[in-house]
């Protein structure tokens, strides 16, 4: 909750992340949070949205929802793809603007922000993939 997550959704990503497992199916978990299924339901949709959770079809074909280290690469993706819409619109705000008014010239300024800390989050984003893979398979960081 304290990353901006609703209750109900910071409880289910909790849930997750603490079963040995890994993953858990939606009547796992309305059981052991004592909720209903349509509260799994609306949190899991959210979670899905932010690259949080995957979902897998079991043997006995009931959806099971997943976390795993490769999760927060993947939202980490997720959420760069989203800054670059943020460029991208500031950029064409400038052009519909014009170069020479304030406003572009503060678009642009956000822009030139949102396009480096991007860049930025996305060399992180590898560069802390390779360490959590090399630890994985026993190798020195």
């Amino acid at each position: 909750m304290g990353q901006g997550l609703p209750k109900m959704t910071a409880r289910v990503l909790t849930c997750l992340f603490t079963t040995d497992a890994g993953s858990v199916t939606a009547s796992e978990l309305a059981q052991r949070l004592q909720v209903s299924p349509a509260s799994i339901s609306k949190a899991i949709a959210f979670l899905e949205s932010q690259s949080l959770v995957r979902r897998e079809r079991d043997e006995r074909r009931r959806d099971r929802y997943i976390v795993d280290d490769e999760l927060f690469y993947q939202s980490t993706l997720a959420a760069a793809r989203a800054n670059e819409q943020l460029v991208q619109t500031a950029r064409q705000g400038v052009a519909v603007l014009g170069r020479d008014s304030a406003a572009a010239a503060r678009l642009e300024n956000i822009a030139r922000f949102l396009d480096f800390i991007g860049e930025s989050i996305l060399r992180a984003a590898e560069q802390a993939r390779e360490v959590l893979h090399a630890e994985r398979d026993g190798a020195a960081p």
